[in-house]
This record gives C-alpha cells, sequence and structure tokens, in this order.
C-alpha cells in the first residue's frame, strides 16, 4: 500500500497511478513485496522539526526516510518530504519542479531498498538508479 498525505501545504501530486506502478516495480526488483509507506509531503520547518527531534539534525532537508520495518520481507516506511526544499533543489539544478519532486519520491524508496548515499560513489549510484526511476514512470505516463 502507498498513500499521499499534505501536511500544512497544498500540493496536487500528479500521475499518482503511474507513481504508485513504479515503486511497486521497485520493490519487486529488490523481491520486497509486502509493504506500506506513507509519503507526507510539508514544508521545510516541519521537516526541520523531525530533523531535530528524530535525527539530531540541525538543518533542512528534502527528504527523511523512517523505516519502521520489523519484518526482514516487509517494508513499512514514513517518509516525510519538504516540498520548500524539492522547489529550491529545482531551482538550483534547472529542472523542473515535478521531475525533482519525482526524483525525491524515488530517492525515498532506494533507500529503504538499502542503498546509501553517504560518499560520491554512492551518490553517484544513487543517481543513477533515480534516473532508471524517472525513466519508467515517463515511459508509464506517456504510454
Amino acid at each position: 500500500m502507498i498513500r499521499f498525505f499534505n501536511e500544512n501545504i497544498r500540493l496536487n501530486l500528479k500521475n499518482k497511478k503511474a507513481i504508485k506502478a513504479c515503486i511497486q516495480e521497485t520493490f519487486e526488483r529488490y523481491d520486497i513485496h509486502k509493504f506500506a509507506v506513507n509519503y507526507i509531503f510539508t514544508d521545510d520547518e516541519s521537516v526541520l522539526r523531525i530533523n531535530r527531534d528524530f535525527l539530531n539534525h540541525d538543518y533542512y532537508t528534502d527528504i527523511i526516510t523512517f523505516n519502521n520495518s520489523t519484518e526482514s520481507n516487509k517494508i513499512e516506511s514514513d517518509i516525510f518530504i519538504s516540498i520548500d526544499r524539492v522547489k529550491d533543489n529545482a531551482a538550483g539544478l534547472k529542472t523542473e519542479f515535478e521531475e525533482e519532486l519525482h526524483r525525491v519520491i524515488f530517492h525515498g524508496i532506494l533507500h529503504l531498498c538499502g542503498h546509501g548515499d553517504k560518499n560520491k560513489k554512492e551518490k553517484e549510484a544513487m543517481r543513477a538508479l533515480e534516473d532508471q526511476c524517472i525513466a519508467l514512470l515517463k515511459k508509464k505516463i506517456s504510454a
């Protein structure tokens, strides 16, 4: 199950069905067939508060992924995404907001599948996997 929520912001997420299908396919590639993921789209201040309260980090970030799983073959997660950060990142990268939002959505899923992004090699691998997910989504949307 994949669910989307808005908290403190207004976001009309387009192509939900295609996004959900891509997430499901990504999980299946990693042999994950049971999952419950909640995406909470919110603002900078909410994500900063979560970052401070739960991770002891005092900075803004675009995404925080909590893996709440208690079973090894099932994913349960809450993923918080700052729409403010996504907008700023899109502007800085000179890309469309929607594409950057999709990248961040898939970024969280890839973390849940075991991918990190702490060093240059991991970041490059993560970016390549995000690009694959975005390409799959574009294919589904245009079909």
